[in-house]
């Protein structure tokens, strides 16, 4: 099978996939995921974060199998697999897959603004600005986003200390005993962990775009072990700070837990949280477009700058639809399900075709 052709220009350095993955997980589901997974295991939801971090470093390992097997992205195993046609027929639900991550992950945080700062705020022309800004530079390319991606992560990293305020506060007696909860239970809190985890995959559609994606291995491994990390260690200090009555009637922990933090110059640190969160959620619509973009250009072979303005008019058109708290919950359940069936059902099922076809081939 012919390899994808992508010039050296084009392509990131090895190194830049940990801001990439990490950037992409850190987004969506961070303000409420400890609620989400308290729900089912209480206070051993944490353990179930080390399970669904650790099974995910075995999906990853499949898909770098994938990609190194047909030398390509997506569309090139399924192309692999299936043939030309129906190649590209499997690979369009890839298409609505970022589709909905970035519409899931945008209304969700225009959610947070209306509810914590501004309650007024018109949520197409906000979402019409945010978009240009972010096809300013997913026109820029790749290397321009994941760039974004590296400053996403870098600058607001100050954020983690403001946590430290909380521990004086904080009863970690509160998460004793420890695996006071069955198995089923845990497991269904890793699922709920689907939210906060999905964006890894990424590497199934940017593997052309590395220079020496053999190198890039260890730091795609490296970023899912720290945001597994940094997860865990969230989910412990929030477990610490609140009650599991309280857990469950805030609707963003995350934020609850800045309201503590007063300086002299401003007494709602929430607010600069999120304003902070613009950044961070940045090269994750970003790179959902891009993706999305790329793929429409590699299955109906029209340009990919014209896929972002097709993206971008479906995101401006779906995301006025969504007004109501059920609404934006059915969107992230619907996001959760998906992600989940792609990443944990689907993923394997394609790295079996994938082994499959090339034991045929090689027989043949």
């Amino acid at each position: 099978m012919q390899a994808q052709t992508i010039p050296d220009r084009l392509k990131i350095s090895p190194f830049l996939i940990f801001y990439a993955i990490m950037s992409m997980q850190i987004g969506l589901g961070a303000f409420d995921f400890q609620r989400r997974i308290a729900k089912d295991s209480g206070y051993d939801a944490w353990i179930s974060i080390l399970f669904a971090g650790a099974c995910l470093h075995i999906i990853l390992w499949m898909i770098y199998k994938i990609t190194e097997t047909v030398n390509g992205d997506i569309v090139a195993a399924h192309t692999y697999v299936a043939g030309n046609f129906l190649g590209k027929l499997l690979s369009l639900h890839s298409i609505g897959y970022f589709l909905l991550h970035c519409l899931a992950t945008l209304r969700t945080f225009i959610e947070i603004i209306q509810v914590w700062v501004f309650p007024e705020i018109n949520i197409f022309w906000f979402t019409f600005s945010y978009l240009l800004l972010c096809m300013y530079i997913v026109f820029g390319g790749l290397r321009t986003v994941v760039g974004i991606a590296f400053f996403s992560l870098v600058l607001p990293a100050y954020l983690l200390f403001t946590f430290g305020f909380n521990l004086p506060f904080s009863n970690f007696e509160s998460l004793l005993p420890i695996w006071d909860h069955s198995i089923n239970d845990l497991l269904k809190s890793s699922f709920h962990m689907t939210l906060s985890f999905i964006g890894f995959e990424i590497v199934l559609f940017l593997y052309p775009f590395i220079k020496e994606p053999q190198e890039s291995k260890k730091w795609a491994h490296f970023s899912l072990f720290t945001t597994t990390l940094l997860y865990g260690v969230f989910a412990v200090l929030t477990f610490a700070y609140f009650s599991e009555e309280q857990l469950q009637k805030l609707l963003w922990p995350t934020l609850t837990m800045w309201k503590i933090l007063k300086l002299s110059f401003v007494d709602r640190f929430e607010f600069i949280g999120i304003a902070n969160w613009n950044l961070i959620i940045l090269p994750n619509v970003c790179l959902s477009i891009w993706i999305g973009s790329r793929l429409v250009n590699r299955i109906f072979n029209i340009r990919q700058k014209n896929g972002v303005y097709l993206f971008v008019i479906v995101l401006l058109a779906a995301i006025n639809l969504i007004h109501t708290r059920e609404g934006i919950e059915r969107l992230n359940s619907l996001v959760e399900k998906i992600g989940f069936a792609f990443t944990v059902l689907y993923i394997p099922l394609l790295f079996l075709a994938v082994q499959i076809t090339k034991k045929v081939k090689k027989s043949e």
